[in-house]
């Protein structure tokens, strides 16, 4: 069996040819540098195609709020690089140190933020090293004339239904939850179970506003997101069941992406009491197509309150709404989601920028930033751009194992330096950049399944713009500078200080686990609701909030696990199994969902008060032990009544914390 390390830089994402986005990224790059070309400005060319680039890369599946937000906020913070890389020569170095820093701890709190954190970190290097005779506004200003034409070509061809990405993105989710029921019982259930938090993740971004033309399908998302709830009891079991409970979501599915009402839905069959509470979420989950968007906050249909306004006066509700906007505004400049504290009280993001995973890679990327401009500007003085540029790419997490990086990022550069020394001898004169950035544009939305594609892409794209700005010999050069740079990131990377994975997935598994903590603090102290009774709707919204924030929570912390997994550690003693902690966390939440869906339909409460608080202090006591350096109280033993998989939780947190202190 290969090791993760190994195999990682082999794989490849799946999923449809994004049409629309290769048409956009074709007219993107190829327009604003053909006009320059045109014009005898090359420079302003080069740099508006280099705005329109990153826009494309950013350009992802989306509706139009969401879909702004993701290449406004990172081509906002490119113009302010632009704006900073003032300094010349070896003062760049320290400029750079400090932008990296900032630029790396600012990448921990989302994925727009992250965005943005690498364009503010490259267009300050290409600000000070790249060669355009403009002052540092001409170049912001170009360069967001750039991004804007992509955002304008977005907005224009954008599907002209309303909604139209919003109602299939809520239709994934029944889509999903329908796969997961089929795949119960076989080796397709984990990765189905997976699918369909994604789903609820991918909906729940695409309807992040309180928009009034967003309510119904607001509703319908969390009749969705309650219908999932009812179902972890089914896939929980881990047995084959019946083909008819897919049916159901699937019609649902279909009836959201049609804009009408399901239809007949299967007969309820109640096999078992988890299959009945099922039958019955199908229904609830169908009367969310015949309310009207001023009707769907008064229903008792649980999670339903939550997403579209708490029952009360008017009054309650413009103060709900104009909270729920600061927090989306707030959101949006800083690329981060908000979560609610436990009782409503204030907001903090998934992952503080200024807690010890941000500080842990803010360090890393501004050493590695640093080093390689101070190298860079050792070997040469003029074009020293291309290596700080690598490493800022190279040192990005989220962008799969650093090993992997690094293999993806030299092949990717082989490959699309060869193309163009194979190439641009065939496409003499002044027009073959602009065709070569109208292609590559055209392959980027498809390209970026792979990091080695998108790095062939880009640089091919990249080796485009420097023939227009006058630079005919960089080919050579950027191989070069690639290799060192490969070669400098996988020195630091592998650091003893740099290289550990308790600050950086550490504190996403304890985050975690105190949102689960707090999801099982509510399932299990909390008196059994009634569905139906409209007095309960605001305890079942909470409900619905927490087991959400809880699972997204757990997926971003698997996810940092399984990158964790697949690093090289040659010679490095054992690390932490992260992964296997987040799954034991996962199945503990999901024998918690199980138990508030079971007891709302009359099943007895296997669990006391002080059993409840014992198992919730434990959990708080794991994540304390996680996020804390130092000794940490033991966490109490946890009583034979409740989940077993507590123990595995405290199991392995035991484990990390004796590696830890080893």
């Amino acid at each position: 069996m290969r090791p993760d390390w190994l195999t990682h830089p082999l794989r490849w994402q799946r999923g449809p040819v994004p049409w629309a986005a290769t048409v956009r990224g074709a007219a993107g790059m190829a327009v604003p540098l053909g006009l320059a070309v045109a014009a005898g400005r090359p420079a302003e060319g080069v740099l508006a195609g280099l705005g329109a680039m990153f826009a494309g890369v950013n350009d992802r599946p989306a509706g139009r709020r969401t879909g702004a937000v993701q290449q406004a906020v990172p081509a906002l913070a490119g113009a302010l690089g632009l704006l900073l890389g003032a300094a010349t020569g070896w003062w760049a170095v320290p400029l750079l140190g400090a932008v990296g820093v900032l630029s790396g701890a600012i990448s921990v709190a989302g994925p727009v933020a992250s965005a943005a954190a690498v364009q503010l970190t490259v267009l300050t290097v290409l600000g000070c090293g790249m060669p355009v005779p403009l002052p540092g506004w001409a170049k912001a200003a170009c360069y967001l004339a750039g991004a804007g034409w992509l955002l304008l070509l977005r907005q224009l061809t954008t599907h002209p239904r309303p909604l139209h990405a919003e109602r299939h993105a809520v239709a994934a989710v029944f889509d999903a939850l329908a796969d997961a029921l089929d795949a119960t019982g076989t080796d397709r259930a984990e990765t189905a179970r997976r699918r369909l938090t994604a789903a609820l993740d991918r909906a729940g971004e695409q309807l992040r506003t309180d928009h009034h033309h967003t309510r119904t399908l607001r509703t319908r998302l969390a009749a969705a997101s309650a219908l999932s709830e009812a179902g972890v009891a089914l896939l929980r079991d881990a047995r084959p069941l019946p083909a008819r409970l897919a049916a159901g979501p699937r019609r649902l599915a279909a009836a959201v992406r049609a804009d009408r009402l399901p239809g007949p839905l299967p007969v309820p069959a109640a096999e078992t009491p988890a299959t009945a509470a099922f039958d019955r979420a199908v229904l609830q989950a169908a009367t969310a197509f015949g309310e009207t968007p001023g009707t769907a906050g008064t229903t008792g249909m649980a999670g339903t309150a939550g997403a579209v306004g708490t029952p009360g006066t008017a009054g309650a509700r413009g103060r709900v709404r104009g909270r729920g906007l600061r927090r989306g505004l707030a959101g949006w400049v800083l690329g981060v989601r908000l979560e609610s504290r436990p009782g409503g009280t204030g907001a903090v993001p998934a992952v503080r920028p200024w807690g010890r995973a941000g500080r842990a890679y803010g360090v890393r990327v501004g050493v590695c930033v640093a080093a390689s401009a101070a190298l860079a500007l050792g070997l040469r003085a003029g074009h020293w751009y291309w290596l700080p540029v690598t490493a800022a790419f190279l040192v990005k997490p989220d962008l799969g194992p650093l090993f992997s990086r690094v293999v993806n990022r030299f092949a990717g550069t082989v490959a699309g330096v060869l193309l163009v020394a194979g190439l641009a001898p065939a496409l003499p004169g002044p027009w073959w950049p602009v065709a070569a950035v109208a292609a590559t544009g055209a392959l980027i939305p498809v390209a970026q399944r792979h990091f080695a594609a998108q790095t062939a892409v880009i640089t091919v794209t990249v080796l485009a713009f420097v023939t227009t700005g006058g630079d005919h010999g960089a080919a050579g050069g950027r191989l070069a500078d690639t290799t060192l740079a490969c070669a400098l990131v996988l020195l630091v990377g592998h650091l003893p200080g740099l290289a550990d994975t308790r600050a950086r997935v550490g504190q996403r598994a304890a985050h975690a686990l105190r949102h689960t903590q707090r999801y099982l603090d509510h399932v299990l102290l909390t008196e059994r609701q009634d569905p139906e009774h409209p007095a309960d709707a605001a305890v079942a919204a909470r409900r619905a909030e927490l087991r959400r924030t809880a699972y997204r929570t757990l997926a971003q912390a698997r996810a940092a696990a399984e990158n964790a997994a697949a690093e090289l550690r040659p010679g490095a003693p054992a690390e932490p199994d992260w992964l296997r902690l987040t799954v034991h966390a996962e199945r503990l939440a999901d024998a918690a969902t199980a138990y508030a869906v079971e007891r709302d339909h009359g099943a007895p409460a296997p669990a006391t008060p002080a059993a409840a608080r014992t198992l919730t202090r434990t959990l708080a006591a794991a994540a304390d032990a996680l996020d804390r350096p130092g000794p940490v109280a033991a966490p109490p033993a946890a009583p034979a009544a409740l989940p077993p998989e507590l123990d595995g939780v405290a199991a392995e947190v035991g484990r990390i914390r004796v590696l830890s202190a080893g």
